[in-house]
């Protein structure tokens, strides 16, 4: 056996449980680990400027490929109190990610040391597992079940906090005799997929909602094959989208009070059956339960055996994996198929293809000031199937939600649950780090852009370009929506006159020169027709200077995006297109 300190066995143990890169910021609480982070080698580091910032880069970097952990590196004190927004969005959205903490020596835990806080209490709410290692001996044991823990079940974060003492005590340890421990889940039984295939072959206008577990167990390509046996029309949850491509004839929407399309809505509420699939019934999907529920028999399938009946009791639940229940719902499908007992839906995917046909919000407004939705027109000319968007929150994401086009899975990155503002450009430098090989385009409201605008210094600096497309109109545009229920326009004006630049008018602060200033290339516009072009410019830029872009385009000031109190009852702001 080899004597090493305590920290350097978990690094070693980092890299063989397949975690190649970190993001994080250094300090003297944490030093130790960084020693043997250059010491053993392996594993890239990108420096943050925000600890919440390496957290949700964390996030993107996990969210972009099956199996990848994000690693996020803090030190004591405010360092973990930073991560807890990011544990918070990877809890809420089943993301595992790892962050881990420095600590004051163990003897001073009790004793209000410097930036010493029990982070693992504080900790505790939004993770699957929150420990302080107070015994050298331990490291490895506790670093081998935190990797259990994110891959067991419903996936998750885990924090681990670290005393510098710990770390630095010797063990003894050979990463050759360390086993990754096997992940557990539930499976569906074949016993259980007959009964849900008999009540979905019982109903007459069924629809399957596939949520963000199928991506979560790498099952897009079996939920495409179980929804085309059953001829089945889809509708995907905000975290479930691009489990099937957007063209796809069973694609019939999405749905819900905010992101939503008309003909997605409308599908559901003609429904009569419902056929969950990794999702959690999540109250911006459902609305009202009543609306929701009335007049259809539900089946939820769900990892977790305790997200079954806990929004509302389903007909039939079933605790699974989706991998492993769609491959079992197929297998029954096949047999009932060749035996000539699978339900015709045919006129039932007509209407619902006619209503996607039909029932859309028009998006190529030409006027001035620009409409956001001529954005989202342009998005779509400019940018091909293998695009990864990101977003977080605001009218901004939820416009993108409506109009633009996804076709495969982890290729819509969002903080869906939590949607924490400033979430959005570390995320998707996260995700560029995980994947440079395909395209990454970001999209902010101004407010969100300004929460982490620091972390751009990070793309300029280790080269992770993207595109982030910022729509300005210098509000606080969701709340301001919300607040007309209120009768007020208060607290949510962004806009002033700056006097650094006076071409901007009241549109207050200059990104363009901000973005310049931390290392990367901006473009502003204000006319429809210079959209395109604008994106095109970008895209040129990123081949040439390897940094982020930011396309800032100024709208008009005021624009309510679709949406209501409940699925029957979305308000319609703006012009439609019924063909």
């Amino acid at each position: 056996m080899a004597r090493m300190r305590a920290i350097e066995a978990a690094v070693l143990i980092l890299k063989k449980e397949g975690v190649d890169t970190a993001f994080g910021v250094p300090g003297a609480a944490i030093n130790p680990m960084y020693a043997a982070l250059k010491k053993i080698g392996g594993i890239d580091h990108v420096l943050a400027r925000h600890v919440e910032g390496a957290s949700h880069m964390a996030e993107g970097y996990t969210r972009t490929a099956p199996g990848n952990i994000g690693l996020c590196i803090g030190t004591s004190g405010p360092a973990g109190t930073d991560m807890i927004t990011g544990l918070y969005s990877a809890s809420a959205d089943s993301i595992p990610i790892l962050c881990i903490t420095g600590q004051a020596p163990v003897a001073k835990l009790h004793k209000e040391d410097f930036q010493a806080v029990d982070i693992e209490a504080i900790a505790k709410p939004v993770t699957k597992m929150a420990v302080t290692i107070r015994e050298a001996g331990q490291m490895p044991g506790t670093f081998q079940k935190a990797f259990y823990e994110m891959r067991s079940g419903r996936p998750g974060p885990v924090l681990l906090d670290l005393p510098i003492d710990v770390q630095m005590t010797e063990i003894e340890f050979d990463i050759d005799l360390y086993e990754p421990m096997t992940p557990s889940k539930t499976s569906a039984t074949k016993d259980q997929a007959k009964k849900a295939l008999e009540m979905l072959n019982q109903a007459d206008k069924p629809v399957l909602v596939a949520g963000g577990g199928i991506i979560n167990a790498d099952a897009s390509e079996l939920l495409r094959e179980f929804a085309e046996l059953v001829n089945v029309p889809v509708i995907q949850t905000l975290r479930g989208w691009g489990t099937l491509s957007d063209e796809h004839p069973l694609m019939t929407g999405r749905m819900g009070c905010q992101a939503n399309h008309r003909y997605g809505n409308a599908t559901y509420l003609e429904s009569d059956f419902v056929f969950g699939i990794g999702n959690r019934w999540a109250n911006r999907h459902t609305g009202d339960l009543n609306t929701y529920t009335e007049g259809r028999k539900f089946i939820h399938v769900d990892i977790e055996p305790t997200q079954i009946g806990r929004v509302f009791s389903p007909d039939l639940g079933i605790a699974s994996d989706a991998h492993d229940a769609l491959s079992v719902f197929i297998e029954v499908a096949r047999e009932m198929k060749a035996t000539g007992d699978l339900k015709d839906r045919s006129e039932w995917v007509a209407s619902c293809a006619e209503r996607k046909r039909t029932m859309l919000r028009r998006e190529d407004f030409d006027c001035i000031p620009v409409k956001p939705q001529r954005i989202y027109h342009e998005m779509n000319k400019a940018f091909g199937p293998d695009t990864r968007y990101v977003s977080t929150i605001g009218l901004a994401q939820i416009a993108a939600n409506q109009f633009l086009h996804v076709h495969q899975p982890r290729h819509w990155i969002n903080a869906c649950q939590a949607g924490p503002l400033g979430w959005t450009m570390p995320a998707a430098l996260g995700v560029v780090k995980a994947d440079p090989s395909k395209p990454v385009v970001a999209i902010s409201g101004d407010y969100d852009f300004q929460f982490l605008i620091e972390e751009l210094a990070v793309g300029a600096q280790f080269k992770l370009p993207y595109i982030h497309v910022l729509i300005n109109n210098a509000y606080l545009g969701l709340i301001r929506q919300a607040q007309r229920a209120f009768d007020i326009d208060y607290c949510v004006q962004l806009s002033f006159e700056n006097q650094n630049a006076p071409e901007l008018k009241e549109y207050g602060v200059d990104h363009k020169r901000v973005v310049e200033g931390l290392g990367c290339k901006a473009i502003r516009v204000d006319q429809p027709q210079d959209i395109g072009p604008a994106l095109e410019q970008a895209k040129e830029w990123l081949q040439k200077y390897k940094v982020p872009v930011v396309v800032e385009v100024l709208t008009e000031r005021v624009t309510n995006i679709a949406m209501g109190p409940d699925i029957d009852k979305v308000m319609e702001f703006e012009e439609t297109v019924d063909l």
